[in-house]
């Protein structure tokens, strides 16, 4: 998996058995234009279907972690819009991309650095863990160019911050700090900048190191967010009988009863 994928506007990198993904258009924060957009997807679909790589990175070259939409492009995201209907480039790039993520197998940790603005705070908020830098910020810029807020940040932001704070930020356009987000329930680690990575991957260990299980957990902790009651609790003992048929569960539980740490496969 070592090396560009498909293109130098994205860089991935296996470090034991953790994916990482940088984003490599350093010139423009890493800008969600197509080249990058099909890169991302083809990171992260390489990494998810590889069984050595058992939870992912996101993170960003340069000063920023992604600042938004390619709007210096003649078409956002390099599709045809249709002029009466809806936005193409969103339907077809970046909606299946964040819908891809939060499905995703395995879990996922997003290392912001700089600046997340526009979809590219999607591209964060979208990750199981959020670690950001000092200096990092988030940033719903839409206000600021007659726009909506899309990759799904109209759902995201009212489920992780409340209705009043997700409608100040959208509406107000301001700057958000990273401690202000953790402080906000936002995101779940603030480091100085030089940490950055390290946390991340400290965290990111620590799933790619725990059983196949943490995949089930996070994709019910996702579904919750749509679920009622009955059906959360039946999808609880569905997918716990996935998970007490697993090498992981035969492992844990074994390890339990001889009172040692257990030593999970990812299978």
């Amino acid at each position: 998996m070592d090396g560009a994928q498909p293109a130098a506007k994205v860089r991935t990198e296996v470090r034991g058995n953790i994916g990482v993904i940088t984003l490599n258009d350093p010139s423009t924060l890493n800008a969600a234009g197509l080249e990058l957009m099909q890169g991302l997807t083809a990171a992260f679909e390489g990494f998810v279907a590889d069984p050595a790589v058992r939870a992912i990175v996101i993170t960003g070259e340069g000063r920023g972690f992604c600042s938004g939409a390619n709007l210096t492009a003649a078409t956002v995201g390099g599709v045809t819009q249709d002029p009466n209907g809806p936005n193409q480039s969103l339907l077809k790039v970046y909606n299946p991309f964040v819908s891809a993520v939060r499905k995703s197998p395995k879990p996922l940790v997003a290392a912001v650095n700089g600046v997340a603005a526009g979809v590219g705070a999607s591209l964060a908020l979208v990750c199981d863990l959020i670690v950001a830098a000092e200096s990092a910020y988030f940033l719903q810029a839409f206000r600021r160019i007659g726009l909506v807020p899309d990759g799904g940040s109209t759902y995201l932001l009212p489920r992780l911050v409340g209705k009043a704070r997700a409608m100040e930020l959208m509406l107000l356009g301001e700057k958000l700090p990273a401690a202000t987000a953790l402080d906000w329930g936002m995101i779940n680690r603030c480091v100085p900048d030089a940490e950055l990575m390290s946390t991340a991957l400290v965290l990111a260990a620590q799933l790619a190191d725990g059983p196949i299980s943490l995949g089930y957990t996070r994709n019910l902790v996702w579904a919750s967010l749509d679920s009622a009651w009955h059906d959360q609790i039946e999808a609880e003992a569905y997918r716990q009988g996935d998970a007490q048929r697993t090498e992981d569960a035969r492992e844990g539980i074994t390890a339990f009863v001889q009172k040692r740490p257990a030593e999970f496969k990812g299978r």
